[in-house]
């Protein structure tokens, strides 16, 4: 196992934390202006749709792939808890093998990520197509369909596989949609511990606006490129 990079929060966020309630996001989230969660939305509308007609030749080309190495199906509907705990299916290409879920437990004692995320390097269930697609991020593309059914956004915490209960602190974080992108992902990824990743993503809550949103998606195209964090 290569060994974990470390990572530090951002000067921006430790200067910026004092000024709001961390334990009352849902007021911060709320006072957000309607205008923005219009924009926001819109922006989500066009930029799926859009993404979904431009990338269909990848995404094309990474179905006919994982059929070659293991058969159908192409894509994993993930449980994921959106906006305020709602359950909804995650789209993603499937990047395991199929018997992967029944493996999960076998593996929670290997677990690299602290808190309720489940994370580590090498999973053995992880196919060959599987690896690539997700050191290149392929694999969340489905997610557009996600974001253009209005259960995520571009950007927004990210929705992930819980193996244990929030704490009420960690429960936030479902304040906003889920997004495909987050200061999480472009920030270390996989090299953040679980309590950073939680107060980054209060943070983008904090944050949010169309500026934060656009700079988190130009600041993804480079995370993508560069790979770091990512398995």
């Amino acid at each position: 196992m290569s060994e974990k990079k470390p990572w530090a929060p951002s000067p921006l966020r430790l200067a910026r934390r004092h000024l709001v309630d961390r334990e009352n996001m849902q007021a911060v989230y709320d006072a957000k202006a309607p205008a923005y969660k219009a924009a926001k939305r819109a922006f989500d509308v066009v930029a799926s749709a859009v993404g979904l007609v431009a990338l269909s030749p990848v995404m094309a080309a990474t179905a006919v792939a994982i059929i070659a190495e293991d058969g159908r199906p192409v894509i994993y509907a993930a449980p994921r808890e959106g906006q305020n705990g709602r359950p909804f299916r995650m789209y993603k290409f499937r990047s395991m093998y199929r018997d992967a879920e029944s493996k999960l437990k076998e593996l929670l004692e290997q677990n690299e990520q602290t808190g309720p995320a489940f994370k580590i390097e090498n999973d053995p269930r992880i196919t060959k197509v599987g690896a690539f697609i997700r050191k290149t991020s392929i694999d969340e593309l489905p997610q557009l369909v996600n974001i253009l059914k209005g259960e995520m956004s571009v950007v927004g915490p990210r929705a992930i596989q819980r193996t244990q209960d929030y704490t009420p602190h960690e429960a936030q974080r479902l304040v906003a949609k889920p997004g495909l992108t987050c200061y999480w992902q472009v920030m270390g990824r996989a090299s953040i511990d679980w309590e950073d990743w939680v107060e980054l993503d209060l943070d983008y809550i904090q944050d949010m606006g169309m500026m934060t949103d656009l700079r988190l998606i130009c600041k993804t195209f480079g995370a993508v490129l560069k790979a770091e964090g990512a398995h």
